[in-house]
Parts: C-alpha cells; structure tokens; sequence
C-alpha cells in the first residue's frame, strides 16, 4: 500500500501532527493491546508499525524540548552562546514515578 493511500498517517490528525502527550497515550495503549489480546498477525504488525512511528516521533518531540531548554548565557566577550542543559549523570536510570 503506497503512502498517499495510507492518509494522514498514524501519528497526525487530519494532517497535523499530534502533541507529545496524546501520541505517547495512544503508544501505551497500542503497547497494553498488543500484550493483552490474542490478535491475527496482520493486526499486529498494523500495530507494530504505528507504534514505531509514534515512537519515534516521541523521540523527536522530545529531542526538539532537549533543545528548548538549553540557556542562553553571555560569554566573556559578551557574547549570547548557547549553554546545554546538564543532566545528573543517572539521568537515564530515572524512571517516572
């Protein structure tokens, strides 16, 4: 199936793109189905695909607010430069609460 006759895509509503939160709810809840149903394999890899892309789009909103929040800081020649955000170094280890 060509990617016109697809639509919008799994990941957009009515062409545009989905906030960060209703795509990682709809990605949990695909993820719970997947493990729970007993589903045709089709359906499956339906699933599968759509949530790859949520996914990865998740990943990109999130890179993109990585980005937004690093500070601007004057260097010593008075000089706006950016300043990355630090992060402890368990950051990734953190897990929601």
């Amino acid at each position: 199936m060509s990617k016109a006759a697809k639509g919008a895509g799994p990941n957009s509503v009515a062409g545009t793109e989905l906030p960060f939160e209703e795509a990682l709810k709809k990605l949990e809840s695909i993820v719970e189905s997947m493990e729970a149903d007993d589903l045709p394999l089709e359906t499956l890899l339906q699933r599968f695909e759509e949530g790859t892309n949520l996914a990865q789009m998740c990943q990109t909103k999130l890179g993109e607010a990585e980005l937004k929040i690093q500070r601007l800081e004057k260097t010593a020649s008075g000089e706006i430069a950016l300043k990355p955000l630090s992060l402890p170094e368990n950051a990734s280890q953190l897990q929601p609460d």
